[in-house]
């Protein structure tokens, strides 16, 4: 369906400004920094829970332990920022969490934690990924290829990874699978989210690179759920199709009030 003419009019939402509008809502009684953190590891529970059964309960009671910090109309502003997130990616993939993190100045005035610049990422990309050709001969050899992110922050490096081979046509759902690590929990974090909400096949480990301690790990619902366990392991056996990207449109934007139906309303008597 074509858009109307009259909706051409209203610029499209600023999920980041939003986000940083929700974030800035609960600053007066907690600070920035302790909202950002605890936003981060509750939302990575809430997508952890629905699939990684044997982790469950631990986390379970970790995530109550935070909301207990918060009012309940502050609580419920949580789901908000997460659809915020949900929205953003699924308008182009980023590096939403990274770019709110600097928005919020949290890297200056806390840690001094710098995140890449996204499209510093999309070129690193493109220039590891390389040749279209060889990408497509790995993968039709093996089935997917591998990518190892030993100090992965927000995730940016393996959004931009993921991106990339959407612009090559390949369906990184299927053909990419991704360890990535960090010693710091908030970055663990927030690259899970941001992961599991692309459906990145991936297991994050919270865990020191330089002497091998492991904290814990973090497997995406795409790795759960897509068997990337047994894929891992199996024969590479060759002859692998190359999946393209299916197709999913986005949908139209709404037109003007007055072409819209009126509001239906559960009847009471």
């Amino acid at each position: 369906m074509p858009r109307n003419p009259a909706d051409q009019s209203r610029p499209p939402p600023d999920h980041q400004k939003e986000l940083l509008k929700l974030f800035g809502s609960l600053a007066y009684r907690h600070s920035a920094w302790q909202v950002f953190v605890d936003f981060a590891e509750a939302a990575a529970i809430s997508l952890s829970n629905a699939v990684d059964w044997p982790q469950r309960d631990p986390r379970e009671e970790r995530y109550m332990a935070i909301v207990k910090r918060y009012k309940p109309d502050e609580l419920a502003t949580f789901p908000k920022m997460l659809g915020e997130v949900v929205v953003a990616l699924e308008e182009e993939p980023s590096d939403v969490l990274g770019r709110t993190f600097h928005d919020l100045e949290l890297h200056n005035k806390w840690s001094g934690q710098f995140f890449s610049p996204y499209p510093l990422c999309r070129m690193m990309a493109k220039m590891t990924l390389g040749n279209e050709a060889d990408v497509r001969a790995k993968i039709a050899a093996r089935g997917f290829v591998t990518a190892q992110e030993p100090c992965c922050g927000s995730g940016a490096m393996v959004i931009a990874l993921a991106h990339e081979m959407r612009e090559l046509g390949i369906n990184y759902q299927q053909h990419l699978h991704v360890t990535a690590t960090d010693v710091d929990p908030k970055c663990v974090h927030m690259a899970y989210v941001q992961f599991s909400l692309l459906h990145i096949p991936a297991i994050v480990i919270h865990g020191n690179t330089l002497s091998r301690e492991e904290f814990g790990r973090w497997y995406t619902p795409a790795h759960i759920m897509d068997g990337w366990t047994w894929k891992l392991r199996r024969d590479p056996q060759g002859g692998h199709e190359v999946e393209g990207i299916p197709e999913n449109p986005k949908p139209e934007r709404p037109g003007p009030e007055e072409d819209q139906p009126p509001p239906s309303q559960l009847t009471l008597f």
